[in-house]
């Protein structure tokens, strides 16, 4: 079978580094399970990357594209808070054991904002504004060495049915955000499938696994999009105000100046108008001109075909805990075409990945991630870890709800592996 292996290249947008060790936290085996769905206030909309965050401790998690959640709290925090948060609403605190035992359904209130005149006079320039955010970035963002848990979810679509899934639990030696040394990580609990009759005669792989997520972290790698070179190529815009966690952001638009760059993005910037620290970010590669973006985010491929991007998104997420912001959240969704000699009808693919930190302590202890445990940013994950495993597989780690599409094909998955068992082991005497 040949096979497309497609990679976010270097020079583009580099792939994640991704760990997995034990959370301190999550050492106990007792804890309780909520789950809910988020939705807006006023149309009743599920809403997708809401934070959800026990109160006075670094555990969390996030909705899904259909806003459900999972949170699991050890036993020691039952009596706790949980903030709910969302870019664009208001906050709201809820305690745990208001949240039942069935779906609850929390709902938040859309936030229209006016800053002062004194907050939008401070910053006439939005350029400006973005340079100092990265250049003062030592005084906002975490500034000594973290080990993060994390889950990483990856999938590959043909057209709208699911060919691969992959989930993992991660830890990622966080390394401080003015330390030239990158982001370490380590694999641990991880299953996937993949159903490559569907592929038909190509087999798509997303190079870097859970790097494909680590390195949208701006603040700590911001070479990969915002340097003292490229910064001056991109035109920064105010757009109208918006809230997190109910404090006020400014939102910075940036588009290149012209079309004659070889790489460009287009997206939105989300500053606190208090600490100046990036809150997120949500931009977009220019695929626009073919001639250009032709294979351009392929790592290998079969001489006889031929990939256009078609999509290429970016988000990330940073959550304040105490004076200091922190890596929270990011995924990327690429979309292509791909033309292959002799065949009528081309194919569509989408590649998704998407990392949650659901828990982190600051790193006293110096702990180290042995070299021979680090993962390669060039790994394909799909291809270094096994299949499905029982449903108690993730026992007290935290992870992303799966949509309901996922859901459904990983049931579809694991009722074929239980029959072909069942097949083979009737076919023995």
């Amino acid at each position: 079978m040949k096979r497309l292996n497609v990679e976010i290249k270097w020079s583009v947008i580099c792939l994640g580094l991704m760990f997995i060790l034990q959370s301190p936290s999550f050492a106990q085996k007792n804890y309780s399970e909520f789950k809910g769905k988020v939705v807006d206030a006023r149309n009743n909309k599920a809403l997708e990357y809401v934070s959800l965050n026990v109160l006075e401790t670094n555990i969390s998690t996030v909705t899904n594209s259909e806003g459900e959640f999972l949170l699991k709290v050890p036993e020691t925090y039952s009596n706790s808070k949980v903030v709910v948060a969302l870019l664009g609403y208001s906050k709201k605190v809820l305690n745990l054991s208001d949240l039942s035992d069935n779906i609850s359904v929390i709902k938040l209130e859309e936030v229209y904002t006016e800053l002062s005149e004194v907050s939008v006079s401070a910053f006439k320039d939005a350029g400006r504004l973005v340079r100092k955010v990265f250049e003062e970035k030592d005084k906002t963002i975490q500034n000594e060495s973290v080990y993060m848990t994390a889950f990483y979810r990856e999938t590959i679509k043909r057209r709208n049915r699911n060919v691969s899934l992959t989930e993992a639990v991660v830890n990622i030696l966080k390394q401080p955000y003015t330390s030239k040394n990158r982001d370490a990580v380590k694999l641990g609990k991880a299953r996937k499938s993949t159903d490559y009759k569907r592929l038909d005669t190509l087999s798509v792989k997303l190079q870097g696994g859970p790097f494909s997520t680590l390195y949208l972290d701006i603040m700590k790698y911001p070479e990969y999009i915002f340097t003292e070179e490229t910064l001056e190529t991109y035109r920064f815009t105010f757009d109208p105000p918006s809230t997190v966690n109910n404090k006020n952001v400014y939102v910075v638009d940036f588009k290149p100046r012209n079309k004659t760059l070889d790489l460009s993005y287009f997206g939105k910037l989300y500053i606190d108008v208090e600490t100046l620290a990036l809150v997120s970010a949500s931009y977009s590669l220019d695929v626009s001109n073919k001639g250009k973006s032709r294979n351009l985010l392929v790592k290998r491929k079969p001489r006889d075909v031929v990939v256009y991007p078609l999509e290429a998104n970016y988000k990330v997420d940073y959550k304040q805990q105490g004076n200091k912001w922190y890596y929270s959240y990011s995924n990327l969704s690429l979309k292509f075409k791909v033309n292959k000699k002799r065949e009528i009808f081309n194919k569509v693919y989408t590649l998704s990945s998407e990392m949650a930190v659901t828990d982190w302590e600051i790193n006293t202890d110096d702990l180290k991630i042995k070299p021979k445990d680090r993962l390669r940013p060039s790994v394909i994950i799909t291809d270094a870890i096994s299949g499905f495993s029982d449903p108690d597989f993730w026992g007290e780690y935290n992870l992303i709800e799966p949509d309901k599409s996922i859901e459904s094909a990983i049931e579809k998955i694991i009722k074929n592996i239980k029959k072909e068992e069942e097949r083979l082991e009737e076919s023995l005497p």
